[in-house]
């Protein structure tokens, strides 16, 4: 390249730097539409959520940890515009601490409350799973929004002989959202702590009701031991049984999914809740408008490099030139 071509290749890149500044300066937004989403997400936070069986054998993670990393990687995962609120869930409803907001301006708080999310907020032991999910969705539809409920399924106490499932007053299907299923398959105990939260071993069979005794007993009652129709419907011995064990309950939470119009999910054969919420829930779309002046700027930034880079490169590709003449002579 001459000096007078490399003088008017510079010429040309300044006047193009100009002009691609003047156009950052003066370019609007560009507005495109965005299809975003509106979630409730409750958190169970019952003992059982205390339970060591996600992760990998080799790091075992508490439940209530996995689910809690799992949901911030979701707030992290939705596209700006989407709104998302948090609610906790123990005994037989559903706690919101706040309402659906915007993820992207509000990250950090979002993000912040997660994390901040503890067992010790529970207000009662109990974990009626059914009649929480069944109040977590009428305060979903309060709110116009999608709900993510994030559990393992357990009921405490279990529920009646047979295991009917209570009455769901909603409208099935009218929230839209899924279940989440945390936790492993293998039943595994369930960590018992003091009154000051330091773990003090697991919970025993004698420790947890085993057997759900209102209503109509059973069907095999008149076979049991010490079995009255009226002074002992459910036998006089104490009942026995391994709900004092903890598994994910796949089957209970797929039979309240279908009897509410939910999806179903399992976090440990789906850790990725994005794509599992956008097959679920109700996509919105949105206009945003898209700030495109970083483009523009880019290119006059790469054209004024090129402008005091090309003498430089100019001078090294003549001086390799020069040493080959040099040795060829």
């Amino acid at each position: 390249m001459t000096p007078w071509q490399l003088r008017d290749w510079r010429s040309m890149a300044l006047a193009s730097a100009l002009v691609l500044t003047a156009l950052a300066l003066v370019v609007p937004r560009v507005t495109v539409q965005r299809t975003v989403y509106n979630v409730m997400a409750f958190v169970d936070i019952t003992g059982s959520m205390k339970v060591r069986d996600m992760g990998s054998a080799e790091a075992p993670v508490e439940r209530l940890e996995a689910a809690k990393a799992v949901l911030q990687r979701l707030v992290g995962d939705l596209p700006c515009k989407s709104r998302l609120g948090l609610g906790l869930f123990t005994e037989r409803r559903g706690f919101v601490l706040f309402n659906p907001i915007e993820v992207c301006e509000n990250f950090a708080p979002i993000e912040q409350s997660i994390a901040n999310i503890d067992w010790r907020m529970g207000w009662e032991g109990d974990s009626m799973v059914a009649k929480g999910l069944h109040h977590a969705i009428a305060e979903t539809a309060l709110v116009d929004a999608d709900i993510i409920f994030l559990t393992e399924g357990q009921e405490a106490p279990p529920l009646p002989p047979g295991g009917a499932l209570p009455e769901f007053d909603g409208e099935r299907g009218k929230v839209k959202g899924l279940i989440a299923g945390v936790g492993g398959q293998a039943k595994v105990p369930i960590p018992r702590f003091d009154g000051e939260g330091h773990e003090t071993g697991a919970y025993a069979e004698q420790d947890v009701v085993q057997e759900n005794r209102t209503g109509a007993p059973p069907p095999d009652a008149e076979q049991r031991p010490g079995y009255h129709p009226k002074w002992a419907p459910f036998g006089s011995d104490p009942p026995t049984g391994d709900e004092h064990l903890s598994s994910v309950r796949t089957a209970h939470l797929s039979a309240l999914a279908a009897q509410t119009g939910l999806a179903y999910a399992g976090l440990q054969e789906e850790p990725d809740l994005l794509g599992a919420v956008m097959r679920a829930a109700h996509p919105h779309q949105t206009s945003v408008a898209v700030d495109v002046r970083p483009y523009p700027a880019s290119l006059a930034l790469l054209a004024l490099l090129g402008v005091y880079a090309a003498p430089l490169a100019a001078r090294a590709l003549a001086k390799i030139s020069h040493h080959k003449t040099g040795q060829r002579s």
